[in-house]
């Protein structure tokens, strides 16, 4: 610590021993700011008004027991970590033992040797310096880090949304899907009571569920007539593509889940894996009725949005066959809290 730090460093003595006081003062003032109260009822009320950077403090005063002064401060949270020196008249190694267990800081035994004192309280000033400078560190370490961690955040966010979009945009007659999807699972999430943590991963799992669309030509995607069963077969890969492409992603592996398996039918007969009931990842369980929802309630171009009471008739109908019961459930309560239909392709 340097001296023009010390300089600036408030120092209170607590002490009903005026001698004391004044010795302590004749040693310290040149280089600290140095103030001395008799009691501990002076000293609450002055620490409580002013900014004190280390209290020296009598075991013995007036009106109460040093240790009862320091416990006092002790459990205040403002005072909790202020340096205090005891200053006492034992020499016995039981003094110290009872200034640690009481919370103090350090020793000074009377009668004062100006070189301990002056030593001693350097000491103490020097590690509450480096104590304050390493806590005022570890703040700013954490608020970068913060930064960071909020900016990698919103660059993943930005790059999963660009990729939706471009995803969406391939298929003339389904924009928006993406979006729509990952607001349906989360909504459903949401109902469930998941955490918000999961909430966000199933956002952006439904997000990414046909980045396999990348790799299925757009006349197979854009047909307006019925597809051969090669074609099918080409639309039915785009789940494996997407699985493969989000395998990469090693810091959210659960994003290939929803690719991959928001095909999968709870009754087995879905693809591309055949997975049935809990085999099924419940991310894709979601996703799937997510899915399905917003292709009823999207535009096609061989049809308009379908009704809301069909919509909710096919749901029920794919309960416990194509759909989670548990998920199409959630999701039939959604459609009947909608009563003015606003969940769909507008």
């Amino acid at each position: 610590m340097q001296i023009s730090q010390m300089m600036q460093t408030s120092v209170l003595v607590v002490d009903g021993i005026d001698s004391d006081r004044m010795r302590l003062q004749q040693m310290l003032e040149p280089r600290v700011q140095f103030d001395g109260v008799k009691t501990g009822g002076e000293a609450l009320t002055y620490i409580k008004r002013n900014n004190v950077d280390l209290l020296l403090l009598s075991v013995k005063l007036p009106d109460m027991d040093g240790f009862e002064l320091l416990r006092t401060l002790r459990a205040d949270s403002r005072f909790e970590d202020l340096p205090v020196i005891m200053l006492s008249s034992d020499q016995t190694q039981k003094a110290e033992a009872a200034v640690v267990m009481a919370g103090g800081t350090d020793i000074i035994r009377k009668p004062f040797i100006p070189i301990i004192v002056v030593k001693k309280v350097e000491q103490v000033l020097e590690m509450e310096y480096l104590h304050r400078k390493l806590k005022e560190e570890v703040h700013r370490q954490t608020k970068l880090a913060e930064d960071r961690l909020a900016a990698s955040e919103r660059l993943f966010e930005e790059t999963v949304m660009a990729l939706a979009k471009t995803i969406d945009a391939k298929d003339a007659y389904t924009r928006g899907h993406s979006q729509r999807v990952a607001r349906y699972a989360r909504h459903i999430a949401h109902k469930l009571g998941w955490l918000e943590e999961e909430q966000r991963k199933i956002y952006f799992m439904g997000l990414l569920h046909d980045i396999g669309k990348i790799g299925v030509p757009e006349a197979i995607i854009n047909k307006t007539t019925r597809l051969t069963d090669y074609e099918y077969g080409q639309i039915k890969q785009h789940t494996v593509i997407g699985s493969e492409i989000l395998d990469l992603v090693a810091e959210f592996p659960e994003l290939s889940v929803g690719a991959r398996s928001h095909h999968e039918r709870y009754d087995g007969k879905g693809y591309p894996d055949g997975f049935a009931g809990s085999q099924i990842p419940v991310y894709a369980r979601v996703i799937a009725v997510a899915d399905a929802y917003d292709a009823m309630t999207s535009r096609r171009s061989y049809r308009d949005v379908l009704p809301q009471n069909v919509v909710r008739s096919e749901i029920a109908k794919g309960r416990g066959t194509q759909f989670d019961p548990q998920f199409a459930d959630v999701m039939l309560q959604i459609i009947d809290s909608d009563t003015d239909y606003q969940l769909c392709e507008h």
